[in-house]
Parts: structure tokens; sequence; C-alpha cells
């Protein structure tokens, strides 16, 4: 079986971004043995909150490569370039591209990669093997849409496998339930309902406001409730003194400080990033219900300061006990289908390594996104978007992505130096059959 220099589990923007990395880095040397595995069956990003008119929250200039490398092949601008769009996009006059391009344009830089990845594959276990006392190696196993399992060998391991649906505790029972669905489910599963009339959308971020203005388009006489625990809707502070939180360097003043500051600078920052629709955004809400106010049809609810607190579901309907925080009642509400934009969580990662926790622990991680290891634990394994506690609020976004995966193959280079091995792994048959 070939050992590969490096295997990414996931191949999402910050995998194709550590692609990009490692070939231009690495330019006029031997090209690392890179090979990444990636469940879903081709290139997709995000592909169920693709809804028109829904456009980018950061500027195109935070693409996969640009703020790494400007002359790369690889950036938003090379993209519009070779696309025959670059003179036509300027006309726009904005940074922020729909959401349907940049897509485009990830799978167009993924596209440059297809020999280097395997889709369709699901990485379900990844195990040590040992060679004179140590762990040398990693086994990487993967199972097919077809129930087949395949095994590889890597040196080096990166992780960067994005969120997994956050499902509120009231929600777990009703998992399997048509009416109820996650945002990252929404445009799959929207065309079963043909026109409910009593809708709940349960957020207050991004994702909640774009589907509140998406299903009142989509059905004209439905009833939709928009359920929030906050006083009110509030804007992403997009504010250029705030937005040095979201620059490259400021990760090194977060890794550096001590854990209870960290966790206060969380804490000051969180509204940057999540429960912040954009402000244009929140004005079209505004307008929907004001309309209704003039034409006295006031069918959609701002239901604010409402905590969901249990959720039960039956022949004809979805029932949401909701309390109301101000009046400090109780009410329960049927619905025939729930939105929830409530987002993602970050620790599908431990249970991948799973398997390794006697030597990684808990997964803590030094400056260069390598986990910490116990002695005699050789291989380097990466994590991408999932060292929000220690390397701030920007980690799990694209604005550091280009430079971290630069910092990723600088770490890879010195450690296969420091070990007396470069990236030279032996160009055999990736792939075995178990």
């Amino acid at each position: 079986m070939q050992v590969h220099d490096l295997i990414g589990v996931g191949f999402g923007p910050s995998n194709v971004a550590l692609a990009i990395a490692l070939e231009e880095q690495c330019a006029g040397q031997q090209r690392p043995d890179a090979f990444f595995i990636e469940k879903q069956p081709a290139f997709a990003w995000h592909p169920d909150m693709l809804l028109d008119n829904s456009h980018m929250q950061i500027s195109f200039l935070k693409d996969l490569a640009t703020l790494r490398n400007p002359a790369s092949r690889f950036t938003f601008i090379g993209y519009l370039h070779q696309k025959g769009r670059l003179q036509d996009f300027i006309n726009l006059k904005t940074f922020f591209p729909s959401r349907h391009e940049f897509n485009d344009y990830l799978s167009w830089a993924a596209s440059h990669f297809q020999d280097q990845c395997a889709y369709g594959e699901e990485v379900v276990e990844v195990t040590p093997e040992h060679r004179d006392g140590e762990v040398a190696l990693l086994r990487v196993r993967s199972r097919t849409a077809d129930g087949e399992t395949r095994e590889r060998l890597g040196r080096n391991l990166v992780v960067g496998v994005g969120g997994s649906p956050n499902i509120p505790d009231s929600f777990r029972a009703l998992r399997d339930d048509a009416r109820v669905l996650h945002s990252s489910q929404y445009l799959r599963r929207i065309a079963q309902h043909a026109a409910p009339r009593r809708i709940a959308v349960i957020g207050a971020g991004q994702s909640a406001a774009e589907l509140f203005m998406d299903l009142h388009g989509r059905y004209p006489e439905a009833q939709i409730d928009l359920v929030v625990r906050a006083h009110a809707i509030r804007p992403s502070d997009n504010s250029p003194f705030v937005n040095e939180i979201f620059n490259a360097d400021y990760v090194d003043h977060v890794f550096h400080r001590p854990e209870d500051e960290r966790e206060a600078m969380l804490r000051e920052f969180w509204h940057t990033n999540y429960a912040c629709p954009d402000l244009e955004l929140i004005e079209s809400i505004f307008k929907v219900f004001y309309e209704q106010r003039v034409r006295g049809d006031q069918r959609h609810r701002l239901l604010r300061r409402h905590e969901v607190c249990g959720a039960q579901a039956d022949t004809d309907s979805v029932r949401l006990d909701l309390r109301d925080l101000n009046a400090g009642r109780a009410s329960q509400n049927p619905y025939d289908l729930v939105v929830l934009a409530t987002g993602y969580a970050r620790e599908q990662h431990r249970s991948i390594l799973a398997q390794l926790e006697p030597w990684v622990g808990e997964c803590a991680v030094d400056r260069d996104y390598r986990v910490l290891a116990t002695p005699g634990f050789r291989p380097g394994i990466f994590l991408q978007g999932a060292c929000e506690t220690s390397h701030g609020i920007s980690d799990t976004l694209l604005s550091v992505t280009a430079i971290r995966t630069g910092e990723i193959t600088t770490a890879l280079e010195a450690a296969g130096r420091q070990s007396g091995r470069s990236f030279d792994g032996e160009r055999r048959a990736a792939t075995i059959m178990a």
C-alpha cells in the first residue's frame, strides 16, 4: 500500500485551499503526495443554501489564495479572468459576489485537483500504525456509498470537515420528521412541501433571515413566525476596526492570550459572526412587516424573546411549546413546517480521531494548528475550522483560510526536514479494498 505524505479528510474550501498552497509553496521541489477524501459525490459548498439573490458576507479578496499569494492563478480574480467576466464584475462595483458565483469559483478551483480526491467516500475511522514502538503512520478507513471499505496510509493528516448541523435538544426526537428540516437541507427538502399554511423559522442569524425571505416569496399565502430569543434582530458589525479581528495576524494575538482572555474576546465579538444578518436583509424583513401593517394583513410575526421549550409531532402538525420570556407566558403553536436555522457544531473531528485519543487527548493544537500529541507519536495531525477557542472567531470563516493553509504547509515542510524525510513518498497505487 502506498504511504501518502498527507491525507486530507474533507475537500471543502479549507482543504482545496491547502491543495493550492501545497502546489504553489512546493513549486520547484518534489510535490507532496497529498490525497483527499470527500463524502459528497462532487464538490459542493452549502448547496442547499444557494438561494436566489443571496450574496457573500465577506470580500471576494478573502478567497482561497489572494491573502497568501496575490499572484496565484487560483484567486477569484484569476477565475473571473478565465471565465471572461472580469470586466463585467468590475462594473458591478461590489466586493460581495453572489453565493452562486462564489460556489462556482470554489468548484472551479477544486476541479484542478480531481486526481487527488476520492469523492463519495466518508471517513469513518483513523487508527494508529506502529513501527519500532512508535506510532509512525495513520491508517484512514473510509466507506463508499455502496458500503465498500477502503484504507489508505498517511504520514500526516489534515481534518477539514466543516460543521455538522446543530439540532437543538427540543428537536432531537423529530430529526426524521419531514416537517422539521435544518437549513443545511433546505433546498433539497423544501420541494416536498407543496403549500404549508403555518411555518416557523427558528433562529436570528443570516440563514434565518434569508430563509424567512425565501419562504415569504415561495409561499405567498403562508403564515410565517420568525422565532428569536433576542430582543431584536441585530445587524453584523462590519466596521473597519471591528473587522480587524478577522485579519490573519490577529490570530497571533488571540492564540498567545491566556485562556480567560480568549474566552472574553469570543464573547465580546460573538455578534460579529453569529446571529447577525446583513443590515440590508434586516431592512427587507422590516419592510415586509411594515407593509403587512399598512394592509391590515399581519400574516407573519416576529416572536422576539421567545424560547422553544419543547416540540411534539402529531398527525396534523408539529406543535412547539414556546415561552414568551418577556411576559413569562407559555403557549403551544401548531405548524405545518419548522425550519431550523440553528447553525453548526464543530465537533466532528473528535469522532473521526476517537481511536487516537490515548495519544492526542482532547485535540488541543499549537499555533500552526497541529494537534498536540504524546512522545512517540510521529504523524502530524492538523485541524482546519475547529480551533475557534484557541485561534479566534475567524477560524471557521474564509477570512483566514488562505494564510492558514500556507502556515500548515510550512509546518509540514519543517516537520519533514526535522525527521529527515522530505515529501518523497513512493507513487504506487494508493488504495486497497478491505
